[in-house]
């Protein structure tokens, strides 16, 4: 069961997210039903490695998603503001992006919009990743603005990743796997001392100045 955050709660967070006035351009997404395992990697070897349509299938359910401006900021600032909590508060890691994450014998694949393993760096430094004997990533990263068919939390679930970050444009909901089930929870795992409205004030930041709010975020971890 995935508890849901109190409705003040999350009017605060539409607030520290986001100015109003602003309105998101979502990504635009196209679905295919009754397409085999087969059938999704054939596709895959069809399109090119450099693309930014991106891919997830789920038993039978092959969902494209084209990017907007507005998903590939969003995107590429949470995996911005990972990368520097990591860095400062001397963690470790190694960034996936998009990398296709294929698991055969579920039936599942994904192209999450960022990846990492923080945790299990070392099981996998220097070297390419192989999911048939390699954990999962320990934190994925999706943006979601628009709707989508596909039931990502059980999705990555079922791919034992431990940690989910969902952004929908305005609000960050953050998964945590426990007994094969994500639960929502109010910071991440990860980084228990680090608010989530921090991540609020990053993103706003980063629309007017992306180096000053780097440089703020670091001085907010160094105090």
């Amino acid at each position: 069961m995935v508890s849901t955050a109190p409705e003040d709660m999350q009017q605060n967070a539409i607030r520290e997210t986001i100015p109003t006035g602003i309105a998101l351009q979502g990504e635009q997404r196209v679905v295919i039903h009754g397409v085999t395992w087969e059938g999704y990697l054939q596709i895959l070897d069809a399109l090119p490695q450099s693309r930014s349509t991106r891919l997830i299938y789920d038993e039978g359910t092959l969902e494209f998603t084209m990017p907007t401006e507005d998903h590939d900021f969003s995107g590429r600032m949470i995996g911005r503001f990972i990368y520097i909590l990591v860095r400062e508060l001397g963690k470790r890691i190694k960034t996936m992006g998009s990398t296709t994450l294929n698991f055969p014998g579920l039936e599942k694949g994904a192209e999450p919009d960022e990846a990492f393993y923080i945790q299990n760096q070392p099981v996998v430094s220097g070297r390419n990743v192989d999911l048939e004997s390699d954990p999962a990533p320990d934190l994925i990263v999706e943006v979601d603005i628009t709707n989508t068919d596909i039931d990502k939390n059980r999705l990555y679930a079922s791919m034992n990743v431990p940690e989910f970050w969902r952004f929908d444009g305005r609000i960050l909901r953050i998964y945590q796997l426990q007994n094969q089930e994500y639960v929502e929870v109010e910071t991440s795992p990860t980084f228990p001392t680090v608010p989530k409205e921090w991540l609020y004030d990053f993103l706003e930041h980063c629309r007017q100045d992306e180096l000053a709010a780097e440089d703020n975020l670091r001085d907010r971890l160094r105090q």
